[in-house]
Parts: C-alpha cells; sequence; structure tokens
C-alpha cells in the first residue's frame, strides 16, 4: 500500500500511541451497555437470566475488543477513521438499548432479538471492513481477514435462528434451545479466534492496548459506583439511616480494593511485559490471553458485584425491611461473592500469563470468601457486605505489606518511564510550540 494512500485515509499507530478522545467518546457508549447488561437479570434474578446476562456480556466484549484492535492498528482519530468509529457508536447504542430484550421479543416496536443480531453484525463487519481495506495486495492477509469474515456471519446467523425458535417451541424448550444458540456463536468468534489470533491481536503500541484494557476495568468499577448511588429508591426518597451509611462506606471500600488489587501495581506489571515481548507473534499471543480472554471475566466479575450492589442495598437500606436487611440468601451470595471471587481468581490468572507470577494472598481471599459463603448466606444483606468488605480490605492490606519489594520496583519503573515520556513532550513542544 502506497505512503499517499495511507496519508490520505488512514495514518498507521506507532508503537508510542496512546489512547484517543474518540476511544474515550467511544467508550460512553459502554458505560451505557454495562448498565444495560444488568437489566437482563436485575428485576426477576434467575441462573437463566445470568448466564443470558454473560452471554450478552461476552458479545458485546467482542465487539469493543475489535475496535480496540483497530485502533490499535491505525489512528482512531485521522482520516476515514473517525466515521468508522461513529457508526460503530450508534450500532453499539441500539445494541445496548435492544439488550433487554435480545433474548424474548417485547410487545410493540422491533423485534428485540433481530434488532440485536443487526447490530452485532454491523459493528463486527465495519471493524473487519476496514482491515480487509488496509490488506488489499497482500493476499495472505487478506486470505485470513476472509476467514475471519466468516465468524460474524456465523454468529449473527445463530442469533436470528434463535430469535425465531419462540416461534416454533415452547417456553421451556425455546430457552433452552436459545441459550445453545448462543452459546455456540460465542464459542465461534473466541474458539476460532484463537487459531486466527495472529490477525486479530498484532499490537503495534503496547502502551495503548495496556491502556485500552485498563480504562475498561475503571469503567466496570465505575458501574459499581453508579449502582451504589443509584440503586432503585437506594438514595432518592430514602432517609439517611444508618443502614444507608454503613452500606455506602462499604461497598465504597470493596470496590476501591477491587481497584487497588488491579492497578496498584499488576496493570503497570503487565504493561511492562507487553513492551517487553520484542517478537510480534509472543506479543500478540500476549496481547490476546492476559487482555482479551483474561480481562473479559475480570470485567464480568465487577458487573456481578455491581448487580449485587443494585439488587440488595435499597431492599436493605428501605425502612419498611428489617434494621440490617433480610437474609442474604445463595442467589445473591453467589453474585456478591462469587463475582468478587471471579474478579480475583482472574487477576491471579493474569499475572500467571504475563509474569509467571502467582499471587497466592488472592487466593488465600478467595478461599477465605467459599468458607464464609455458607455463613453468610444467613446474614441479614448489610451484615453479609460488612464481612465481604472486612475480607477485601484486610487482604489487601496484608499483601500491599507483604511484597514491598516487588510493589516498588515495578511503580518505580512506571514513574522513570512517565518521567522520561514527559521530558521529551516538553522538549519537542519547547521547540515547535
Amino acid at each position: 500500500m502506497g505512503n499517499g494512500v495511507w496519508s490520505q485515509r488512514v495514518r498507521p499507530g506507532a508503537p508510542g500511541s496512546r489512547t484517543t478522545r474518540l476511544e474515550l467518546f467511544y467508550d460512553l457508549v459502554f458505560v451505557f451497555a454495562f448498565l444495560n447488561v444488568t437489566a437482563l437479570t436485575s428485576s426477576e434474578p434467575s441462573a437463566t437470566k445470568l448466564y443470558r446476562c454473560l452471554l450478552v456480556l461476552g458479545l458485546l466484549w467482542w465487539c469493543w475488543t475489535g475496535f480496540a484492535g483497530l485502533a490499535n492498528y491505525v489512528r482512531a482519530d485521522q482520516g476515514i477513521l473517525p466515521l468508522i468509529g461513529f457508526i460503530t457508536i450508534a450500532a453499539t447504542f441500539l445494541l445496548a438499548l435492544s439488550m433487554p430484550g435480545a433474548f424474548l421479543d417485547q410487545p410493540g416496536g422491533l423485534n428485540g432479538p433481530l434488532v440485536f443480531a443487526a447490530c452485532y453484525f454491523a459493528v463486527r463487519a465495519s471493524q473487519l471492513a476496514v482491515l480487509g481495506w488496509l490488506a488489499r495486495g497482500d493476499r495472505e492477509r487478506l486470505r485470513r481477514l476472509g476467514l475471519l469474515a466468516l465468524l460474524p456471519v456465523v454468529a449473527t446467523a445463530l442469533l436470528v435462528v434463535s430469535a425465531m425458535v419462540l416461534r416454533i417451541a415452547d417456553g421451556g424448550t425455546a430457552t433452552t434451545v436459545q441459550l445453545v444458540l448462543w452459546t455456540v456463536a460465542l464459542l465461534v468468534e473466541y474458539g476460532v479466534g484463537v487459531a486466527l489470533g495472529g490477525t486479530y491481536w498484532a499490537v503495534v503500541s503496547a502502551g495503548h492496548w495496556a491502556e485500552r484494557h485498563a480504562l475498561m476495568v475503571l469503567i466496570a468499577l465505575g458501574e459499581s459506583i453508579l449502582a451504589l448511588g443509584l440503586g432503585p429508591g437506594f438514595v432518592n426518597g430514602l432517609p439517611l439511616t444508618w443502614p444507608v451509611v454503613v452500606a455506602a462506606v462499604t461497598g465504597i471500600a470493596v470496590a476501591s480494593t477491587l481497584w487497588w488489587a488491579y492497578f496498584d501495581t499488576l496493570a503497570l506489571a503487565v504493561e511492562q511485559a507487553l513492551h517487553r515481548a520484542r517478537d510480534p507473534a509472543a506479543r500478540a499471543r500476549l496481547a490476546r490471553d492476559a487482555y482479551t480472554y483474561l480481562h473479559l471475566p475480570i470485567i464480568a466479575g465487577v458487573i456481578f458485584f455491581a448487580l449485587g450492589i443494585k439488587g440488595v442495598l435499597a431492599e436493605a437500606a428501605d425502612p419498611e425491611t428489617p434494621a440490617w436487611g433480610d437474609p442474604l440468601g445463595p442467589f445473591w451470595i453467589l453474585i456478591l461473592y462469587g463475582g468478587v471471587a471471579l474478579y480475583l481468581l482472574s487477576l491471579v490468572g493474569c499475572g500467571m500469563v504475563a509474569l509467571r507470577v502467582l499471587r497466592w494472598p488472592l487466593l488465600v481471599e478467595v478461599a477465605l470468601l467459599a468458607v464464609l459463603a455458607p455463613v453468610a448466606v444467613r446474614l441479614p444483606e448489610l451484615q453479609a457486605l460488612v464481612l465481604l468488605a472486612l475480607v477485601c480490605v484486610s487482604v489487601t492490606v496484608g499483601e500491599t505489606l507483604g511484597g514491598r519489594r516487588r510493589r516498588n520496583r515495578v511503580r518505580q519503573l512506571a514513574l522513570e518511564e512517565q518521567r522520561a515520556a514527559e521530558i521529551e513532550e516538553s522538549r519537542w513542544r519547547g521547540e515547535h510550540l
């Protein structure tokens, strides 16, 4: 491809590129999408609806990671890419709007499952179309992209078939068939993506790739804060009582420990490992395994915790319920404690894959949550939340104090990199601005 074509229509990414404002604008849609994911199960919680939530989240994440990879390969705010970005944003927003009816068409309006399938295909097709245009002239890459293009076609076809199932089968059978079809669609995208991974995960800028995924973790954590403050009736119309204060403080405490477990050192260390991976194939594998695949359960764990906050705290703080709420029950124990445990186990896996380091304090924390869950299931809701916060805070403090040497080394290296970048930016501004 000639330099003239590149300069007129797209501009390639660079090893030092970072997240653009257009990408941050795009991520705002995902804030709304994450909020809507929990709507699939928050009204009438059940195991089936929880699994539906996971399926939708998996496809939503695949849409996002495709755009993140494209924006790493070329500059998202230059040439024709902003137009592609706006198209993707519109399709993703409609995708989020259709989520509550993604499995069952609601009376009135458009067919929800078909709208979801069409929007999913629009997002994926726009991403692959840009990659195909960039690869013209490279027969081998075009062949691989042609195979990749079949994946969203097959996945979308499965989603369309699942939308038709309700017309030919009864309730229980239709639900089972729908879940199977959605699961196969997810496996097609993720499973075949492993075999053709070099086309998906060609990481030009390690810093951009790490920053994009870290920002998505931050957005998911923000979902838990929004759920805490904007849960049904939790703030609006309720008096500021001691249960409300305890719920707010403990909810923030848990969210803060989740932030610390990821951002204090792990995010920095994994990014440094991605920078050190000079071989393109090794970097692609690390980007795929530690970020695309292992960050999905990280996001899912936070969203489960947010769902638990949304479903539990409003009821516990309502003056008509007992002072500390009703007994938590097995479903909400699975959501609250299980969500935190999933998040922590995913961090452990991320550290093992990228750094070959086992964070045993997090495994101890998961074991404690598993041991305490049978006790917490019978506790009032706010007491169970306080117990969760005590475990999270205690282990976080213990791990931070026990791993000071390694923590200081990782953070010092990150600080030196930041200072070097700031010095270079100041020098350039002094010469050109």
